[in-house]
C-alpha cells in the first residue's frame, strides 16, 4: 500500500497539473519511510541473485541499447526489460532530449558500442505541458532544459510528446550519421502510452520513428533482417 502511495505521490509532485507551476513541500518523515523501504528491497535483491550474477556485472558492460527516456516517475525499466542491468544504458532527463544529456548519449553509443539508440517520450508528459505554454517564472536551469523542446505552443500534450520524439531521433540520425550509415546504430522513437492517448492500448510503447521513417507499415521491413538474423542464429 505504502508503495502505491508514495508513487502517486511522486507523479503528483514531479510532473502535476499545471506541470511546473507550483512549489511542492517534500515530508522527510516520507524520506525516512521510504530510505527503510529501498534497503529492504535491496536486500531482497541481493537474496534473489547468486554471487555470480554480481561477479559477472562487475567485469564490465556491453549495453545493448542507449535509451533516453523522460525523468517522468511512471517511466521505468521494468516496461521494457525484465533484466535490464547491463542490457540498457539508461539516461533520464526533462522531454528525453539528446542536446541536455549529449555526453552521456555519445558514451554509450561511442564507448560502450550500443547497437540501439532508443528515445522515448510518454503520454501526459509535463515538460511538455510546461514547453508549449508559459514557463518564464521557472528557475533559470529548469527553463534552459525547456528551451531545448521544439514543439508547437498551446498543441495537445499528445501531439507534443510525438514531436519531441521525432526531434530527438532526426537530431540522433545527425549526431550519428555514420554509424547510422554503416549499419551499426539503429535509432528508434517511441512513446510509452499509459493514458491511451493515442488510442493503442493503455500501457503500450508505440514505436512512431525508426532510423526517420516515421510509417508503420514500413518498420517490418526495417527489422526484417533483424528476425532473419535471430533465425540464422538458433
Amino acid at each position: 500500500m505504502f508503495k502505491k502511495q508514495f508513487a502517486a505521490l511522486l507523479a503528483t509532485v514531479f510532473f502535476a497539473v499545471p506541470a511546473f507551476a507550483e512549489e511542492h513541500g517534500g515530508d522527510v518523515a516520507v524520506a525516512q519511510a521510504y530510505i527503510k523501504e529501498i534497503q529492504a528491497e535491496e536486500k531482497a535483491y541481493v537474496a534473489a541473485h547468486n554471487a555470480a550474477f554480481f561477479q559477472e556485472l562487475a567485469k564490465g558492460q556491453l549495453p545493448r541499447a542507449t535509451v533516453v527516456t523522460c525523468s517522468d516517475s511512471r517511466v521505468h525499466t521494468n516496461m521494457l526489460d525484465k533484466t535490464p542491468e547491463g542490457d540498457l544504458f539508461m539516461i533520464r532527463n526533462i522531454g528525453n532530449q539528446l542536446s541536455t544529456a549529449k555526453g552521456s548519449v555519445q558514451y554509450g553509443v561511442n564507448h560502450l558500442g550500443s547497437s540501439l539508440l532508443l528515445f522515448i517520450g510518454h503520454s501526459s508528459c509535463g515538460a511538455i505541458k510546461a514547453a508549449s505554454g508559459d514557463y518564464s517564472t521557472l528557475e533559470e536551469p529548469i527553463k534552459k532544459e525547456l528551451d531545448t523542446i521544439n514543439i508547437t505552443k498551446g498543441g495537445a500534450n499528445i501531439d507534443g510528446v510525438k514531436v519531441n520524439v521525432n526531434n530527438q531521433v532526426a537530431a540522433a540520425l545527425k549526431e550519428f550519421a555514420d554509424k547510422v550509415k554503416k549499419g551499426q546504430l539503429l535509432v528508434v522513437g517511441a512513446v510509452y502510452d499509459f493514458a491511451d492517448d493515442m488510442k493503442q492500448g493503455a500501457g503500450n510503447l508505440n514505436i512512431i520513428n525508426m532510423n526517420g521513417e516515421t510509417d508503420p507499415a514500413k518498420f517490418r521491413d526495417m527489422t526484417a533482417p533483424a528476425a532473419k538474423a535471430e533465425h540464422d542464429h538458433h
